[in-house]
């Protein structure tokens, strides 16, 4: 008997993190609850899943050693909030960013639990102590950051509430590695966590030089596509330093100057509004028009591009 078989997961949200979770935690053999307070959502979560899980098995790439058919039958929905925690030891909510929103689910939640089950929240840049403050029992309350889609990127920032028991975070890493994500644990909590900071600060990067006229938003693109991006699927930008020279310390003798120097001409932080919005947007939408099907094209793209690098990286792993 497996550590997962019989236990069960309830998950707050049938959106597409809910439904990804879901998907994650079923193909590590656990009971997962979904639901949703909109009538009809939960079950229809069920039929998306359904479809992705029949994808992922004629790809070879459904994890765990359950069957589709056997995952699948972990799942349940659910419209009444006390029927889908009871019997729950993890509550994963997925509900959108909102800090009222998600204040009330767990307010409502934690009446309904006991005083061991653990409070994850999916949040993408909230802070513990501003989504747990109505929470009295703040002890086992913890951030569980993914990467969306979740099921093909498995990083997940796990950041502690300042009152977070280390217990809490040892077995949500732990529970995390056990249906292949990969968790990595911020010591304390910070706006933005650590994947948001470093992508805004791409993102504000990119910006500038965009709106600056040194290069087209094709071409941004191309430099962490067919640049950056291809390093940075296998090693990180330390790894990066410690391998283009010899070590980390040889690299900053090297570059250390020329870094501070760089780093020094950064512009401030762009406001991201008025006309330079029109602008880029118009150059954006040049290359991938913003209407419904173009979109859900191309992130079909994406997940489909992913799908592909999780297969490289499963084979070189």
């Amino acid at each position: 008997m497996s550590a997962s078989e019989g236990k069960t997961i309830a998950v707050i949200g049938s959106g597409l993190i809910g439904r990804s979770w879901a998907m994650v935690f079923v193909s590590g053999g656990y009971r997962v609850k979904i639901y949703d307070n909109k009538p009809g959502h939960a079950s229809k979560a069920i039929e998306d899943i359904s479809e992705q899980l029949k994808e992922l098995k004629q790809a070879n790439m459904l994890r765990g050693s359950l069957s589709a058919e056997d995952q699948l039958a972990l799942i349940s929905s659910h419209e009444d909030l006390k029927g889908t925690v009871e019997g729950a030891f993890f509550i994963q909510e997925c509900v959108f960013e909102d800090l009222q929103a998600k204040h009330s689910v767990f307010q409502a939640v934690e009446s309904l639990v006991g005083e061991r089950v653990v409070l994850s929240t999916s949040t993408s840049c909230l802070q513990p102590s501003q989504v747990f403050l109505p929470v009295q029992n703040k002890k086992r309350c913890i951030v569980s950051h993914p990467v969306n889609p979740p099921y093909y990127v498995r990083l997940v920032e796990l950041v502690p509430h300042p009152d977070t028991e280390p217990s809490v975070v040892d077995s949500t890493f732990a529970l995390m590695k056990e249906v292949g994500q990969v968790p990595v644990r911020l010591r304390r909590e910070i706006d933005g966590f650590a994947l948001n900071r470093v992508q805004y600060a791409i993102i504000a990067e990119a910006w500038r030089l965009v709106k600056d006229g040194i290069i087209s938003v094709e071409d941004i693109d191309l430099v962490m596509t067919e640049g950056l991006g291809m390093r940075y699927a296998f090693i990180g930008p330390m790894e990066t330093m410690h391998l283009n020279a010899q070590g980390l310390e040889d690299y900053l003798k090297r570059y250390r100057e020329g870094m501070k120097r760089v780093l020094s001409s950064f512009g401030p932080v762009p406001e991201f509004s008025g006309e330079e919005v029109k602008s880029i947007n118009q150059d954006m939408c040049d290359l991938i028009p913003s209407d419904p099907q173009h979109l859900t094209a191309r992130r079909e793209r994406r997940d489909r591009c992913l799908l592909g690098l999780a297969q490289l990286k499963k084979g070189l792993e």
